[in-house]
């Protein structure tokens, strides 16, 4: 098993965190044309908005990136290397994107979500997300904090 620390996202990881974000989301980018970029504007994120990466002997393994909106949250994005799933970093990092949402206060915690992911559809509603809508193939869940 492969040991994972959690820790805030500074400027030197927006690198290593994109390209983990890109190693997790290429077999969801092979068969999902419509996919949204996903591993750009980290460097950005890192400097307006809550990031954290999980981050293993060998480097950066995972990542979050968590938006507060005045009323709630929003979990931006989450990812795992390949490599390490399996291993709980999925549900750890939403964990955490969770505690950090409710220590500043917001009611709630939302995402969106691809209908062709349904792994991660199963995974959100396992740790008590519950979808709220759709638009196209975007599944918007939530969760009350």
């Amino acid at each position: 098993m492969t040991a994972f620390a959690l820790r805030r996202a500074t400027p030197a990881d927006a690198a290593p965190l994109s390209a983990c974000f890109e190693r997790a989301y290429a077999a969801y980018v092979a068969r999902i044309p419509d996919l949204p970029e996903v591993a750009t504007g980290l460097a950005e994120d890192i400097a307006a908005h809550i990031v954290w990466v999980a981050e293993s002997p060998g480097g950066v393994v995972g990542g979050l990136v968590l938006v507060l909106e005045p009323d709630r949250a929003h979990l931006a994005n989450v990812a795992v290397d390949p490599g390490c799933r399996g291993l709980g970093l999925g549900a750890a990092l939403i964990a955490q994107a969770e505690a950090l949402a409710r220590a500043a206060g917001r009611p709630v915690i939302g995402l969106a979500t691809h209908a062709e992911m349904p792994e991660n559809l199963r995974l959100y509603r396992h740790l008590g997300w519950c979808e709220t809508g759709r638009d196209g193939a975007r599944v918007f869940m939530e969760k009350p904090l």
